[in-house]
C-alpha cells in the first residue's frame, strides 16, 4: 500500500538568538546513560494536521521558528578541552525538512494510515548525536496538498512535558513567527546547575539517595546472575488493561485523599509484593522535576529517577498507599541531581558493603502530571460499577525485548478510564506465570480495597526476593 512514496528534501536555513558549549545537563547525563545501559535511545513523536491550503513554505516556517525560539533544537554533542561530553548550540545552520509525495491514487484513509505507519516507525531510527540534529520533520503531501506534519524528537534534549510543550508552540505559531521564549533553555540550565547553590542541593540529594541504597541487595529480585542489558530472547512484555482496577483506584483515592497515580503505586507494589514475596520494595520512580523554579517551560530533559522504598508486610492496603504517598512526595523533592554524584555514592556503597548492588525494578506513571491536577477527582464510584467492568479485564503477550537494564519495567500508560500497564521483564528472574499473576493480582489489590479501608496487602515477606522466581 506505501508503494510509489518519493521524497524530497528542503533545506531551511535558520539564525538562532544564542549559541554557545556548555557542560551537559543533569537530565541529559541521565538520559544518555539509561541510553548505553539499555541500548534505546527513547525517541519521542509527535504529529499535527496541517490547515487546509496550507503551502510546503508555510510548514518551513513552523519549523524554522521552533528552531529560532528553542536552543535545544539546535544542539550537538561535542568534546570540550578536558575530552569530555559537552553540548554545542549553533547560532545559525541549515535544517533539512523531508517532503513526503505520496501518490495520486491513494484517498485520504489511505494518507491517515501511512501518517500513523510513519508516526510509529519513524523513532526507531537512531540519531548520531554529534552529527545530526535533534529533530527530524517530514510534511505529507498528495494531490499537491500539504495535509500532516510529523516529527520526531531526540530525548537527549526534551522530556516528555517538553515535547507537549514543542507541540503546543507548533500548533500555536500559524506561520512561524517568531516569539521571545521566556523560559530557560538548555544552555542556561546547564550554566544554572554548576553554580555553587545547586552543586549543594546535589550533594544534600545524595545524602537521601545514600540512605536508600544502603542495604538494598544485589538486584530486587533474585534470578540470573548474568548482566543485564544483554541482547537475545532474555526479556519479554505484556499489556494488561483494567477498567476495574481503574474505578477501583479512584475509589480508594476518594477514601484515603490521595492522588490517583500515587494509589496506582501503591497498588502495584502490593501486587509486586504478594507475587515475589519482596518487602521492603524499593523501585525507581520518574519525576517530571517541572515544578521547580524556571523549569516549568523548558526544552530540555528535566524528568531524573528517583527512589521509593515501600513497607508491605503485614500491612493494610490503605497502610501502604499512605505510606508510598509520603515516599512519593520525599522521591520528588530528591530528584533533582548530578547523575555522577550518585555514580560516585553507589561505587562507594558498593566497597562498603562488599558486592555491587542496584535497584532493578521501575514503575513509570505517564499520568502523573495529568491526574494530580486533580481531573480524577470527585468521581463517585460504587461496587457494582467495578464489578460490571471486570468482565473488560485483558492480557495480551507481547512477544520478545530486545533490551532491558532493569528486571522488571512497568508502564503506566495514559490511556482513559483504564489502568493499562506494559510491563517488561526478565525471564531469568520471572516466569511467565507468574508475570501473569502479578498483573492479575494488580487488579485483585485494587478491588479488595475500593470498598474496605481495612483490606491487608497478604504480602509474605521474603526479603532477599528468593520467591520470584517460582510459579
Amino acid at each position: 500500500m506505501f508503494d510509489g512514496i518519493t521524497k524530497d528534501r528542503m533545506v531551511v536555513r535558520f539564525a538562532g538568538a544564542e549559541a554557545g558549549a556548555e557542560p551537559l545537563t543533569w537530565g541529559q547525563k541521565a538520559i544518555l546513560r539509561d541510553m548505553r545501559e539499555s541500548g534505546n535511545q527513547f525517541s519521542m513523536q509527535g504529529r499535527m494536521d496541517l490547515p487546509e491550503g496550507g503551502t510546503i513554505e508555510d510548514a518551513a516556517a513552523r519549523v524554522n521558528g521552533l528552531l529560532v525560539r528553542h536552543a535545544a533544537l539546535r544542539m550537538r554533542l561535542g568534546t570540550d578541552h578536558a575530552g569530555r561530553p559537552c553540548q554545542e548550540v549553533a547560532g545559525s545552520g541549515e535544517f533539512g525538512m523531508d517532503i513526503l509525495n505520496l501518490p495520486d491514487d491513494l484517498d485520504r484513509a489511505d494518507v491517515a494510515r501511512y501518517r500513523d505507519h510513519l508516526w510509529t516507525t519513524w523513532p526507531l531510527e537512531r540519531f548520531d548525536f554529534h552529527r545530526d540534529w535533534p529533530l527530524r520533520v517530514a510534511v505529507l503531501r498528495h494531490r499537491d496538498a500539504c495535509l500532516h506534519l510529523v516529527f520526531v524528537l531526540s530525548h537527549l534534549v526534551a522530556d516528555g512535558g517538553g515535547i507537549l510543550l514543542l507541540l503546543a508552540d507548533l500548533l500555536a505559531d500559524e506561520k512561524g513567527t517568531a516569539k521571545d521564549p521566556r523560559h530557560p533553555n538548555v544552555l542556561d540550565i546547564a550554566r544554572s546547575e554548576q553554580t555553587s547553590q545547586l552543586r549543594q542541593l546535589s550533594s544534600r540529594t545524595m545524602r537521601f539517595w545514600e540512605s536508600q541504597l544502603r542495604d538494598i541487595p544485589p538486584q530486587t529480585f533474585a534470578g540470573s546472575a548474568a548482566p543485564l542489558g544483554q541482547a537475545g530472547q532474555r526479556y519479554a512484555q505484556a499489556r494488561f488493561s483494567s477498567p476495574a482496577a481503574y474505578l477501583a483506584t479512584l475509589a480508594i483515592s476518594s477514601r484515603t485523599g490521595t492522588d490517583a497515580s500515587r494509589v496506582t503505586l501503591a497498588v502495584i507494589a502490593t501486587a509486586i509484593g504478594r507475587a515475589t514475596g519482596v518487602s521492603p520494595l524499593t523501585i525507581k520512580v520518574m519525576v517530571n522535576n517541572r515544578f521547580r523554579p524556571g523549569l516549568a517551560d523548558a526544552i530540555a530533559p528535566i524528568a531524573q529517577n528517583s527512589v521509593v522504598r515501600i513497607e508491605l508486610a503485614d500491612s493494610s492496603i490503605d497502610e501502604v498507599v499512605a505510606r508510598t504517598r509520603a515516599a512519593a512526595l520525599t522521591a520528588g523533592m530528591r530528584a533533582y541531581y548530578d547523575p555522577d554524584d550518585l555514580s560516585e555514592v553507589m561505587k562507594r556503597l558498593d566497597a562498603e558493603r562488599g558486592y555491587p548492588a542496584s535497584i532493578t525494578c521501575r514503575i513509570n506513571d505517564q499520568r502523573a502530571m495529568i491526574m494530580r491536577s486533580g481531573a480524577e477527582a470527585g468521581r463517585e464510584v460504587t461496587p457494582e460499577q467495578v464489578r460490571r467492568m471486570l468482565p473488560e479485564t485483558s492480557l495480551t503477550w507481547l512477544g520478545p525485548r530486545q533490551y532491558m537494564h532493569e528486571q522488571v519495567n512497568i508502564l503506566v500508560e495514559n490511556r482513559p478510564d483504564v489502568v493499562s500497564l506494559h510491563m517488561m521483564w526478565d525471564e531469568s528472574c520471572l516466569t511467565d506465570q507468574r508475570v501473569e499473576a502479578l498483573l492479575r493480582t494488580v487488579e485483585d489489590v485494587a478491588v479488595e480495597a475500593a470498598f474496605d479501608p481495612d483490606a491487608p496487602t497478604k504480602v509474605s515477606c521474603a526479603r532477599d526476593g528468593s520467591a520470584g522466581r517460582s510459579g
